[in-house]
């Protein structure tokens, strides 16, 4: 899962360091790469509640990096060359996901791996990637971000953070999936979303999305927002949006356990029918998207840069 992995197959080393490098790369990989059922990983002993609630990734595009985690490399003898371009990729194979033991551990972009952000490993996608990621056996349907390596395991084609396996349902072993990569296009023109995401998710970031009046239901510390409420005023990033006040809510607590120092106060305003998550608010445009990248590079988790000014609170 981890680019230093390579180092462990460098005959450069000295032989004995050499072979302690490549035993520790292959528990890693075992690890990681064979879910629960190895005994080197799991899921968490008190999982937060609400889980099912969490928003997919939202895609938006990104620069490919060049070298990096995007350059060739070799794990357990064989060869891989990831895509370096922005090309459609679409596989059918088996799904494995990885949890408690490589939460908080680097993984192949540098971000830390979160297992309860909606993220994932594969081989050969240009990192970062969005992919959609379909259980044919449910139905069910997840928007992951790719920013890791693996799973390395013969038929497996990704491996899944914990909460992403988990609203997939496929939490109990390798689980037959179908991937889809979503290109640059696929994320401009909005053909990315099914009609599920439609009914659940906010337009994609490179659209700008009027936001109609609202009313603050709940905030997480400091006084509760109320309508009119000058502090409601400024830039805030928009972290979801639900049809369900309790869905809102749910992410709302679990945000506030997450304790993520790049977000300001998180409130819940209702407007249009919609319930959204919402934290700030921030002085200027640049200081919300400087939080919007810093939650991005911790958790994995998109947001959308709005603006709100006294008259909308009214």
């Amino acid at each position: 899962m981890n680019p230093a992995l390579n180092i462990a197959l460098n005959p450069a080393w000295h032989p004995r360091a050499a072979r302690l490098a490549l035993l520790a790369a292959l528990a890693l990989l075992t690890g990681c790469a064979s879910g629960p059922r190895t005994g080197r990983d799991g899921p968490p002993a008190r999982p937060p509640a609400g889980l099912e609630q969490v928003p997919d990734a939202v895609p938006r595009v990104e620069p490919l990096r060049i070298g990096g985690p995007n350059k060739p490399y070799e794990v357990l003898g064989q060869r891989y060359a990831p895509h370096t371009s922005d090309v459609p990729l679409q596989e059918n194979g088996l799904a494995s996901w990885y949890g408690t033991k490589f939460h908080g551990q680097p993984t192949s972009s540098g971000e830390p791996y979160d297992m309860y952000g909606m993220t994932a490993a594969h081989k050969t996608m240009p990192i970062p990637s969005y992919a959609r990621v379909r259980n044919p056996a449910n139905g069910r349907e997840v928007v992951v971000r790719i920013n890791d390596r693996g799973p390395f395991a013969a038929g497996r084609v990704i491996d899944l953070s914990y909460t992403a396996a988990l609203k997939l349902g496929v939490l109990r072993g390798v689980t037959p999936v179908q991937v889809q990569r979503l290109t640059f296009d696929d994320i401009r023109s909005g053909r990315w979303r099914s009609p599920r995401d439609a009914a659940a998710m906010p337009a994609p970031l490179t659209t700008p999305v009027p936001q109609p009046p609202a009313v603050a239901v709940a905030a997480l510390s400091g006084d509760d927002l109320a309508p009119g409420d000058a502090a409601t005023s400024g830039y805030w990033l928009q972290l979801g949006a639900f049809r369900t006040r309790d869905a809102a809510l749910r992410l709302q607590l679990r945000l506030r356990d997450e304790g993520d120092a790049s977000l300001a106060a998180v409130a819940v305003f209702e407007g249009d029918g919609w319930f959204r998550v919402q934290a700030g608010p921030y002085a200027t445009r640049a200081q919300a998207q400087q939080a919007a990248d810093a939650g991005l590079r911790a958790s994995g988790r998109s947001a959308l840069v709005i603006e709100r000014s006294a008259s909308l609170n009214r």
